[in-house]
C-alpha cells in the first residue's frame, strides 16, 4: 500500500487523490482550514470542483502538516502555480527527505519563469532534488475521475526516481510513462494552454477547422523552440506531454483555457473572465511569464505575444488575428 499525500483540493488534486484511494493507497489530503477538511470528510465530496464524484473513504483531508506527511512517499502538489512556492515554504520542514516530490502544475512563475520543479528544488531543501518530478499530459480531470482511460508522464532527471513513481501512481485508468526530459514534459504542460486560449478565440470568432488545425500546429512550434532554446528535448514535443497534451486542451469543452479564449472572443475582459470561473486558467499568467522569456531569448512566437496582445493590452481578438495572418511569408521550419 501507497502512503501518498497530495497537496491542495483543486480539481486536479482531489482527482489524483481520489484515483490513488481507488487503488488501494493510503492518501491524504492537505486542505487549507479544519472547515473544509470536516467538509470533505463528512461529505465525501468535493461539491465545489467534482460536485456528484465520491471520495472513497480512504482518502482523508487534513488541515494538519503534521498528520498529512506522516509516512508519506509520495508528495503531489496540485494547487495553482501562483500559490506553489508558498505552498512548498510552508511544508518544507515535514516532508521526508527521501520521499518522491511529483508537480502536478502546469505552469511557469511571473516574474522569474521558473518551471514548476525547479521551485520545488528551491523550497524543498531538505528533499534529495533528484526525487523531484513532473506529471503532466492530456488530463482532463472530469474525465479521468468517471473512470475513463487516460494516459500521461512522468518526469525526472533521474530515471531511477521516475521508475519508481511511475510504479506507485500507475492505475488501472490512468497508465502513466516515464521520460528523461523534465524541461520538456513541463515546458509543454505549461506553454499548451496559451495555445489553447488562442484556440478558443478562433472557436469563438467561429473561424473553423481550417484555422484551429493551423493554430495548434503552429503553435506546438512556438512551444518546441522555446523548450529547445531551455535545454528540453524536440522529441519530447511529440509525445504525451506535448502533442497530446495540446490536442485535449485545445479541442475540449472540458478545458477552462480554451472557455477563456471563447469569452475573450466575445468582448468580454479577462478580470470579468476571471470573476465567472471556479477553476484558475494557467494560460493567463504562463502568457505573461513566456513572452518575458520570449523577449529575453530573442524565441519568436507569434501566436503566443498575439494572445498577450488581446489579454493584457487591450487588442481586439480580431485585430490580433488580422495581425497574424498579415505577418510576412516564412518558412514552416
Amino acid at each position: 500500500m501507497t502512503n501518498l499525500t497530495v497537496v491542495g483540493a483543486t480539481t486536479w488534486g482531489t482527482t489524483l487523490a481520489i484515483i490513488s484511494a481507488r487503488e488501494g493507497s493510503e492518501t491524504k489530503i492537505l486542505v487549507r482550514s479544519q472547515k473544509e477538511a470536516t467538509y470533505l470528510n463528512s461529505q465525501r465530496e468535493n461539491t465545489r470542483f467534482l460536485p456528484g464524484v465520491k471520495i472513497p473513504e480512504t482518502a482523508i483531508a487534513t488541515e494538519s502538516l503534521d498528520n498529512a506527511f506522516d509516512k508519506s512517499e509520495v508528495i503531489l502538489f496540485a494547487v495553482p502555480s501562483h500559490s506553489l512556492r508558498q505552498n512548498a515554504k510552508t511544508v518544507a520542514n515535514k516532508i521526508d527527505p527521501e520521499a518522491i516530490v511529483v508537480s502536478a502544475v502546469k505552469g511557469l512563475e511571473v516574474g522569474s519563469g521558473k518551471r514548476m520543479s525547479e521551485i520545488l528544488a528551491e523550497e524543498l531543501p531538505n528533499t534529495d532534488k533528484r526525487n523531484i518530478c513532473a506529471l503532466s499530459g492530456p488530463n482532463l480531470a472530469m474525465e479521468i475521475v468517471k473512470g475513463k482511460p487516460s494516459s500521461t508522464v512522468i518526469a525526472s532527471s533521474n530515471i531511477e526516481v521516475c521508475t519508481k513513481a511511475q510504479k506507485l501512481l500507475n492505475s488501472k485508468q490512468l497508465r502513466i510513462y516515464t521520460n528523461d526530459d523534465i524541461i520538456g514534459v513541463e515546458i509543454g504542460g505549461a506553454l499548451k494552454n496559451i495555445t489553447a486560449i488562442a484556440v478558443g478565440i478562433s472557436d469563438g470568432l467561429q473561424f473553423g477547422d481550417n484555422a484551429k488545425a493551423a493554430i495548434i500546429t503552429r503553435g506546438l512550434a512556438e512551444i518546441a523552440r522555446l523548450g529547445e532554446s531551455l535545454g528540453a528535448k524536440k522529441s519530447t514535443f511529440s509525445g504525451l506531454a506535448g502533442m497530446g497534451d495540446l490536442i485535449a486542451t485545445c479541442s475540449s469543452s472540458l478545458s477552462r483555457n480554451n472557455q477563456v479564449g471563447r469569452m475573450l472572443a466575445t468582448g468580454q475582459s479577462i478580470q470579468d473572465i476571471h470573476k465567472t470561473m471556479k477553476n484558475v486558467a494557467e494560460g493567463v499568467k504562463t502568457t505573461e511569464a513566456a513572452i518575458s522569456i520570449s523577449r529575453a531569448t530573442g524565441i519568436s512566437m507569434p501566436i503566443a505575444s498575439s494572445v498577450y496582445d488581446v489579454l493584457f493590452n487591450g487588442i481586439e481578438p480580431t485585430h490580433a488575428v488580422s495581425s497574424l495572418m498579415e505577418r510576412a511569408p516564412t518558412s514552416e521550419n
